[in-house]
């Protein structure tokens, strides 16, 4: 009798694995499943992606650009800006003086002013200004470290010029700043006429003769760029013989301006600023 048990627990266990045998055998039918389907896991993920909408979106750009300079060429009063300085104001006459008494003008004051070449200082270095320059008033003036010594014997064309300026515009002036541009080579760099000696908000008459140069400006950037006028506002100005040009307002305080050098040959040009000069800033309007 106990032999045939002992039997019957031996044919048991050949009959039916073990509890712990089977989860050994499943790992193994697992196995042998991926055995024979390779990559199939790899190739599911790739189609759940191309089941996807893959658009490729660059990411968005600002894109700025340069404004072209605005033209201003013909008679009018210009309001180029305005800013909590005020109201920035050119106003252009085209043939202020006529050409005929332009051309003996032009003669009068190549021949008699006392033109000379002075010395400019930019960051410690000494160069010659490339044009000529006199100075006409009963004060001295100083720009860009260079300093017109007082100089009353007005020409007397220069008085007429005066007058008649001042007859036409309401406008007083007491000083002149001359400027001789003897071609295409010689011109003047960007700056603003915002000496202390000439107060808050001058008034500057620009009168010209001779060949036609571009006058051209350029509104001073923010502050939180700092000084980078790549994306400023520009005007530009053909100033012509006998053309009167008058800036005034906060032009000074925001704006600058320059006569740049020139390409292609260019006659002789005379170019008259009249201005007022302070005796002492402090007394200056403000």
């Amino acid at each position: 009798m106990e032999d045939k048990r002992r039997r019957a627990r031996v044919q048991g266990a050949w009959a039916a694995p073990s509890k712990s045998q089977a989860p050994a055998q499943s790992a193994t039918a697992a196995r042998s499943h991926l055995s024979h389907t390779p990559g199939q896991a790899w190739r599911s993920k790739e189609q759940q992606l191309l089941d996807r909408d893959l658009v490729f979106q660059e990411p968005e750009l600002v894109v700025r650009t340069a404004p072209e300079p605005r033209v201003i060429d013909t008679a009018g009063v210009y309001e180029i800006s305005l800013s909590p300085t005020g109201v920035s104001r050119v106003c252009l006459y085209p043939g202020f003086v006529d050409l005929k008494e332009a051309d003996w003008i032009l003669e009068r004051l190549c021949q008699d002013v006392p033109w000379k070449q002075r010395m400019g200082i930019r960051e410690d270095i000494t160069y010659p200004q490339p044009r000529l320059t006199a100075w006409y008033g009963e004060l001295p003036y100083t720009y860009s470290r260079t300093t017109m010594e007082p100089n009353p014997h007005w020409h007397p064309v220069l008085c007429t010029l005066k007058s008649r300026i001042e007859q036409n515009t309401g406008h007083t002036f007491n000083s002149l700043l001359c400027n001789l541009y003897r071609d295409e080579k010689d011109s003047v760099d960007w700056h603003s006429d915002d000496e202390p000696s000439l107060g808050s908000c001058p008034i500057i008459a620009s009168l010209s003769f001779g060949a036609t140069r571009t006058f051209e400006m350029r509104k001073k950037p923010p502050p939180e760029v700092n000084g980078d006028y790549t994306y400023v506002e520009r005007v530009k100005i053909p100033l012509d013989h006998g053309t009167l040009l008058i800036m005034e307002g906060a032009t000074q305080a925001d704006w600058q301006h320059r006569v740049p050098k020139e390409y292609h040959s260019r006659k002789p040009r005379v170019n008259l600023t009249f201005r007022t000069i302070y005796p002492d800033p402090r007394g200056a309007p403000w």
